[in-house]
């Protein structure tokens, strides 16, 4: 965790939240839930998410016996913190690299651990599009490097996506880059 945020922030299972809430802000948890996957106490976890739903950047909703936690998008650092937790894990470092070099992008998504904004250390990217893969494979080895994560990419033509989609909206999919209408 030697990040910016590890400056900032002292506590490890602040920022594990803040990255698990603000990298994928549709994202819902509950205490014993995020405890189990960040392997420490449910107290530890239920004091910082006090503090982060008393400072408002967490939003909270009841489910049976059940509270689960959410990013709150209206909070005014809300874009800051998402920006952030995207310079911290990489994800805009790939996106920058890779997306404007690789050929005729349409979409990129991120799949499985990130899209649920766990940031396990492999980052999962689905491309849609007409892609260079020997180009790519050349961009994520270098992008790797910088951001100490490893970059696992599949690739599909517009045809193959539109085919796959019914079965790829069953696991985690967040849209994080989308071509301009022509």
């Amino acid at each position: 965790m030697d990040n910016l945020f590890s400056g900032l922030i002292s506590s490890k299972t602040r920022i594990k939240l803040l990255i698990r809430f603000f990298l994928n802000p549709e994202a819902k948890a509950y205490l014993r839930e995020l405890a189990k996957e960040f392997n420490v106490s449910t107290n530890s976890v239920r004091e910082e998410l006090n503090q982060l739903t008393k400072t408002a950047m967490l939003k909270t909703e009841k489910n049976g016996r059940k509270v689960f936690y959410t990013a709150n998008t209206k909070h005014p650092l809300f874009p800051e913190l998402k920006s952030m937790v995207s310079k911290v894990t990489g994800i805009d470092q790939v996106l920058d690299s890779v997306i404007s070099r690789i050929g005729d992008l349409e979409a990129a998504y991120l799949i499985d651990d990130y899209a649920e904004g766990k940031d396990t250390g492999i980052i999962d990217i689905l491309l849609v599009g007409d892609i260079d893969q020997y180009h790519l494979n050349d961009l994520s080895r270098k992008t790797e490097q910088y951001i100490n994560r490893k970059i696992r990419s599949l690739v599909l033509s517009k045809d193959e996506f539109k085919e796959m989609l019914p079965k790829l909206q069953k696991q985690p999919l967040l849209l994080v880059w989308k071509a301009k209408e022509k």
